[in-house]
């Protein structure tokens, strides 16, 4: 049996792309975004948003980019290397290399000191802020200082730095314009370092653009006066409306980089929006919603049935985070049955093994809910051992819970039961009251919200109980960090984390407890404003043991050994509830398996070197696709 099926799968694959083979590619891309997720800023060094990275990628080339299967790939640095097991690295320029205007018209050329601009704009306070500091003020030696020299200058001292002066004397960058070399020194030995070359923290900036438009004018550059190193330019932008790339005509890889005439993408409304326009022909791929997943999928007759395809995994990790001093409704009265409750580790046990979430993730996924799911706090495909093993295969055998297709699921009714009998027995001796009340938050303008939020309450209600806890939906009107985070009125928040570069400490370090840098310990959890001497305990030691991983710089199986150690702690005390990933279906005249993919940085939309078609792919196509990928 086993046989026929590799015989038919085999056909398959070579019908499908023997079909492929014989269709036209696509000349120009209309793609989509919702207007939600428009653009802020066209400057690389300032944004921190994946809606403003995913289009300035194209715009301007860091030093390394990824391939389709998230191997880091040469991209303006034709060469890499360490003589010294990673505590200096250099990066070898290609020839050729030029910053041009909208229009393709050359203005400079592109040097090994254009990085040594870029990284002193990204350090310097009064030019940047704080933006896109974190990573090279860890890892690079001098950085973090010379940012703090900045701070202490007044606003126009510090505007007026160059790479001159305290900035070559602190910051460990060297750069030759003649080899066309820049070579970093780091704080230690940092075997994953090259991969932060592929993010915006590192990215080049002209001296010359700075010198012709000032430092307030490139704070607010526009792609209209933009100067451009990359695959495309932008040659119209209507804010909250459409935005064209173009071809660069003097691309220096133009030989090896196959790329559109144009990419067009149309800001919409919704995603039932995109849906109509792409039946009406002017997309060339859409997400369905779960609406119009389950009406097509239900017909065998539906016009695109044949043509329904599961997307990649996009690279975000969700998780329920917990919020460890949370106050009443007013926003300021402490929620003290909360804040009880939830310091209270059998307590989060009890969601942790109870709440079965298969509901919820058919929400993304009706078809397939069980491929969205999420077990481990770091994402899939950020970290890999020296032999190719996904850091997060080991923390699943660290939980208990090795892959198995059939039996692969945190949910256990069992030990649910016996957690909560436990929790209610040790916090009704504290004075809790039952059921304990669960704040969720969404926006009010949102039917879907509503509805998902609909599912959730019914997922506590069925799994844990009406007695034990009670789900109650909220709403916010415009601003959930305002209006519900900052005054802590949520007992959780659900949150999606990408990697900016392939390291666990990506994921772990957002957590660590009395750790300023600590995004979702200082904004969502609260944990370093809790004063229940066990829970303190269980971050303390998960934050020591992220501390011991870090350390580790010299031997990347042995980081990670200790990195898988401190996560399975993290999991293990139920500080935080895995929840899913993103795998949507979708309609796409788009081979999924030949564009970047990367599970962490900012390349995936690079519109270079993807396999289209004029018309959509089918099911069946897709999927030999992603058998040949697999075989790779």
């Amino acid at each position: 049996m086993k046989k026929l099926l590799s015989i038919v799968l085999a056909l398959v694959m070579v019908l499908s792309v023997a079909s492929v083979a014989s269709a036209e590619e696509l000349t120009n891309l209309n793609t989509y975004e919702t207007q939600a997720r428009e653009l802020e800023t066209w400057n690389v060094h300032y944004s921190q948003a994946a809606a403003d990275l995913n289009i300035l990628c194209n715009l301007i080339d860091g030093l390394l980019t990824n391939d389709n299967h998230g191997n880091l790939k040469p991209n303006a640095a034709k060469e890499y290397y360490t003589n010294d097991g990673g505590k200096t690295w250099t990066f070898v320029l290609n020839e050729g290399m030029t910053w041009f205007d909208k229009d393709g018209e050359y203005m400079a050329d592109v040097k090994a000191s254009d990085w040594a601009t870029g990284l002193e704009w990204v350090l310097n306070f009064y030019k940047n802020d704080s933006y896109n500091v974190s990573m090279p003020g860890e890892m690079i030696a001098g950085a973090r200082d010379y940012y703090e020299y900045t701070k202490g200058l007044d606003v126009e001292e510090a505007k007026a730095l160059d790479t001159d002066g305290k900035f070559a004397e602190m910051v460990g960058i060297a750069v030759d314009d003649e080899a066309g070399t820049i070579t970093y020194t780091l704080v230690d030995q940092l075997p994953y370092f090259p991969s932060v070359a592929t993010y915006n923290c590192l990215y080049p900036l002209s001296a010359e653009m700075i010198e012709e438009m000032g430092v307030d004018g490139y704070r607010s550059v526009t792609w209209e006066d933009m100067w451009y190193s990359g695959p495309y330019t932008i040659t119209y932008f209507v804010n909250q409306n459409q935005k064209v790339f173009t071809k660069s005509p003097n691309y220096w890889n133009d030989a090896n980089c196959k790329r559109f005439e144009t990419v067009t993408v149309k800001m919409v409304e919704s995603a039932a929006v995109a849906v109509q326009l792409y039946k009406g022909g002017e997309l060339d791929h859409v997400s369905l919603p779960q609406d119009e997943l389950q009406a097509i999928y239900s017909n065998p007759e539906d016009p695109n049935y044949a043509n329904l395809v599961e997307a990649r995994p996009t690279k975000y990790s969700y998780q329920m985070h917990l919020v460890y001093n949370k106050n009443l409704a007013d926003g300021a009265t402490p929620d003290d049955n909360w804040n009880t409750a939830v310091a209270n580790e059998n307590f989060r046990k009890s969601l942790y093994y109870g709440l079965d979430l298969t509901n919820y993730l058919a929400r993304t996924n009706a078809i397939n809910p069980q491929s969205c799911q999420n077990y481990v706090y770091t994402g899939n495909g950020v970290a890999f051992y020296s032999d190719g093993t996904d850091y997060t295969s080991k923390v699943l055998e660290a939980i208990g819970l090795e892959y198995n297709a059939e039996t692969y699921t945190r949910t256990n009714a069992e030990l649910a039961a016996q957690y909560k009998a436990a929790a209610i027995e040790e916090l009704t001796a504290k004075g809790v009251t039952f059921p304990v009340q669960i704040d969720y938050y969404i926006s009010g303008a949102s039917t879907t919200a509503a509805q998902t939020a609909k599912v959730l309450e019914d997922i506590f209600s069925v799994c844990l109980g009406d007695e034990y806890v009670k789900l109650v939906t909220n709403t916010y009107v415009s601003s959930l960090a305002s209006e519900v985070r900052n005054p802590r009125k949520a007992s959780f928040f659900i949150n999606g984390w990408g990697a900016d570069f392939a390291d666990p400490i990506n994921f772990l370090g957002q957590e660590t407890y009395n750790d300023t840098e600590a995004y979702y310990a200082n904004y969502y959890s609260n944990c370093n404003d809790a004063t229940d001497p066990d829970l303190i305990a269980a971050y303390q030691e998960f934050t020591d043991l992220v501390v011991a991983a870090k350390a580790i710089t010299d031997d990347i199986d042995a980081r990670y050994d200790a990195f898988v150690k401190a996560e399975a702690c993290f999991l293990g005390h139920a500080l935080v509830i895995p929840c899913s990933y993103e795998v949507s279906w979708e309609l796409t005249k788009i081979n999924n398996y030949s564009k970047v993919y990367s599970m962490y940085g900012m390349q995936a939309y690079r519109y270079v070197d993807w396999e289209t078609s004029t018309v959509p792919f089918t099911t069946e196509e897709m999927a030999a696709f992603a058998a040949a990928y697999a075989a790779e």
